[in-house]
């Protein structure tokens, strides 16, 4: 059995989007679950215009609330909310998504460095109401969506260690790719093959103890599948704050089932054991969470 912590669903489907696929609704989104094995998926909402068509946190919550205990509820604020300054008192919204239900904040998609004192303001609001955040991280502003940082993630690192109570969920091709060093900066754009060299990401994991691996979507599961043997050392170094994920968006699903697979494989040939394939595919994200 598994929990998805990074999943989309629109109420309806979007008007516009960047291709002409179907996106997830929440009924499709639960129908691929029960073929893969997923007891239930935490939803993010879409806030930032960077990426898609916007959706409001009440969609998630309804979602939520019309299937009980198949949906985990993020709600989503943009940095750029109330009044368009780095003083704005986000947590105000914050305290109230997190009385309605709502177990952390994010995708946060906004392009904006981690430098940027209002996207600094999100973490601290977010840090202050003690809800965890899933971060997009990306490779340069402009053009695309996500937290930019540079190689190496110093912008990471530093909101890890200006916020230590403030738990980030790791997330996004830029952040991954960094398992490893990188031979070409334009590696973080993509999915870097090869043998593991230590990089960044496992450095940041060990000093930063608030740092959680998202391993959703091409991105994380090509950060283990890429060199298995090292994939076995890293999740069995921090298999208390890896979780499983598949960042399910637009049809076909199945685009997005790898990591199930390798992961049952590492389990039944007995490379990680049954009670670290168990923190990793289901109970680290519900103990994080906070959810039974």
């Amino acid at each position: 059995m598994f929990v998805d912590i990074h999943a989309h669903a629109y109420r309806r489907q979007p008007v516009y989007g960047m291709v002409k696929r179907r996106w997830a609704m929440p009924e499709t989104l639960l129908s691929f679950y029960d073929k893969y094995n997923v007891e239930k998926g935490v939803l993010l909402p879409v806030v930032s215009p960077e990426c898609n068509a916007i959706q409001s946190n009440e969609d998630i919550l309804e979602a939520a609330e019309r299937y009980p205990g198949r949906f985990i509820p993020f709600c989503n604020v943009d940095p750029r909310a109330i009044n368009n300054t780095p003083h704005a008192p986000l947590e105000l919204h914050l305290e109230q998504y997190k009385d309605a239900g709502c177990k952390g904040l994010g995708e946060v998609m906004a392009n904006y460095s981690f430098y940027d004192p209002m996207m600094q303001n999100l973490f601290r609001a977010a840090e202050k109401v003690g809800l965890p955040v899933t971060i997009h991280v990306t490779h340069r502003i402009g053009g695309c969506y996500g937290i930019y940082d540079e190689p190496g993630l110093p912008g990471l690192a530093e909101t890890l260690g200006a916020h230590p109570n403030l738990k980030i969920f790791g997330h996004s091709a830029a952040f991954w790719a960094e398992i490893s060093e990188l031979d070409l900066v334009v590696d973080r754009a993509g999915y870097p093959k090869g043998k593991v060299k230590e990089g960044a990401v496992p450095k940041l994991m060990r000093r930063y103890p608030n740092l959680i691996g998202d391993l959703s979507a091409n991105s994380g599961a090509n950060a283990l599948i890429r060199d298995p043997e090292y994939a076995v050392q890293f999740i069995n170094e921090f298999q208390d704050r890896l979780c499983f994920g598949m960042d399910i968006c637009l049809e076909p699903f199945e685009n997005n089932i790898k990591l199930i697979p390798f992961l049952l494989e590492l389990r039944d040939t007995g490379k990680i054991s049954e009670e670290v394939f168990r923190k990793v595919a289901h109970d680290n994200a519900l103990r994080i969470l906070g959810v039974s």
